[in-house]
């Protein structure tokens, strides 16, 4: 499943990107709530788990993508 290249598409481009905002958005907050410890390491850790996930999707789909391009196609392929 994670070998598709729509797949990484959906991971690389859109979710992984937005939980790495919202868990930005929530780092902050919970650093001016109060919550100092607990809000950098959510800011710090969280974050760039999903940051670099992301990074890591899009490097793999562009892998996918030319190893797609690559392979032989049509009747005689191989031939």
């Amino acid at each position: 499943m994670l070998k598709k290249p729509e797949t990484l598409f959906v991971l690389g481009y859109m979710l992984l990107p937005l939980f790495a905002l919202l868990s930005a958005i929530v780092g902050l907050t919970m650093i001016l709530g109060g919550n100092k410890i607990v809000g950098i390491i959510v800011l710090v850790v969280v974050t760039q788990v999903f940051t670099f996930g992301a990074f890591f999707a899009l490097r793999k789909r562009k892998t996918a993508l030319l190893q797609e391009h690559d392979a032989p196609q049509g009747p005689d392929a191989g031939h």
